[in-house]
């Protein structure tokens, strides 16, 4: 069934995630540019460019061609991977100024096009990265992609924050979506299991998935939760995002109820591509 979401809300998650990251940029020296990210291969220069890069397709411009092979781009596994590196190939050569730059150029673009979109467009279905889906859908997984990428970026130069605001809150609404195949499929929930995520933190939200049939996002758990796994938005998003071993960040996980569920989960709730 498509994902049908108010424009105005999600355009506001975009222009909340943009202000921040223009924010964030702003403060890094030359050498923070550099930093390796947790992403296999990419530094902030070229997580940057990725972002610029994604927001020019959807502007209508494509890379130039680039050979991508198991020797030379080892952490390209997919067709999507390929087309990410053909951007930081293309702009991760600029300085930080001229990417800055760029940034918010394209980005002043995006919001005039955003702007023009009909409400028929917003919600028309075609493709996303998260299968055939309304626009709108595809938009709010551009907010909790670069809200993503904000905390990465956040991780490698080391400054924390970034947890909270609009854009953090349509990022886990996007997140929440996954969390039945996280808890059924990743996690190997049994039949009857009773799974809650308390969330802790500015954005913090309670979820609640119940096994049944099949495990799924409910409104209210039919009895008391089996499992109640407790941690920040943030060790959330990193875990979600396998954005760090998962044992390092187990000490900021609460488990309460089924511990052997509990422990299976957090070592398994990586889920993007």
């Amino acid at each position: 069934m498509p994902t049908y979401l108010p424009k105005d809300v999600v355009v506001n998650g975009l222009h909340d995630v943009w202000q921040r990251l223009d924010a964030l940029l702003s403060e890094l020296d030359d050498a923070d540019w550099d930093r390796p990210t947790c992403l296999p291969g990419w530094n902030v220069r070229a997580v940057v460019a990725h972002i610029i890069g994604t927001e020019n397709v959807l502007l209508g411009n494509q890379p130039p061609p680039l050979e991508v092979t198991p020797e030379s781009h080892p952490h390209v596994r997919n067709d999507i991977g390929r087309l990410n590196e053909a951007w930081v190939a293309t702009l991760g050569g600029l300085s930080p100024a001229d990417l800055l730059a760029r940034f918010r150029a394209d980005v002043e673009r995006r919001e005039a096009a955003l702007a023009e979109t009909t409400q028929e467009a917003w919600d028309t279905v075609g493709f996303t990265p998260a299968g055939q889906d309304t626009y709108g859908r595809f938009m709010r997984i551009r907010v909790f992609d670069q809200w993503m990428h904000e905390l990465d970026i956040r991780d490698a130069v080391g400054r924390p924050g970034g947890e909270g605001g609009p854009a953090a809150e349509l990022a886990l609404d996007e997140m929440e979506a996954a969390l039945g195949f996280v808890v059924g499929k990743k996690a190997g929930a049994p039949q009857g299991a009773r799974v809650r995520f308390a969330l802790t933190g500015d954005a913090g939200r309670t979820v609640d998935v119940e096994v049944a049939e099949r495990a799924t996002v409910v409104d209210a758990l039919s009895g008391p939760p089996t499992l109640t796994v407790t941690m920040p938005v943030g060790v959330f998003a990193r875990l979600c995002g396998g954005r760090a071993d998962p044992a390092a960040l187990r000490p900021q996980v609460t488990i309460e109820g089924d511990d052997e569920l509990g422990q299976r989960l957090v070592a398994n709730m990586a889920y993007t591509i």
